[in-house]
């Protein structure tokens, strides 16, 4: 019989130990989806988008890859002006 029948799957991650790591990885990974969107929207190229953050290329290469989950608040609240937006933050 299957030990994981009934349960969820934020159950099994847990058990394995990797709840945080692959809720991380995906919360990254949507940030990264919306900063895509809102560059295609406005017509922003990355070169372009590390030139108004006043950063290299290969550092918004970092700030946008979705296995990197070391982000800092203030790199997330530079990135969100630098497209125009505003940064929220929540607990759910």
């Amino acid at each position: 019989m299957n030990k994981y029948s009934g349960s969820n799957f934020d159950d099994f991650l847990a058990e394995e130990g990797i709840l945080e790591e692959v809720s991380a990885k995906a919360l990254k990974r949507l940030l990264a989806l919306q900063i895509a969107d809102i560059m295609e929207e406005t017509n922003l190229t990355k070169t372009s988008l590390a030139e108004k953050m006043q950063t290299s290329r290969s550092q918004l290469d970092r700030l946008l890859d979705p296995e990197n989950t070391s982000i800092t608040l203030e790199s997330l609240e530079h990135l969100a002006r630098a497209v125009g937006k505003q940064l929220r933050i929540e607990f759910a």
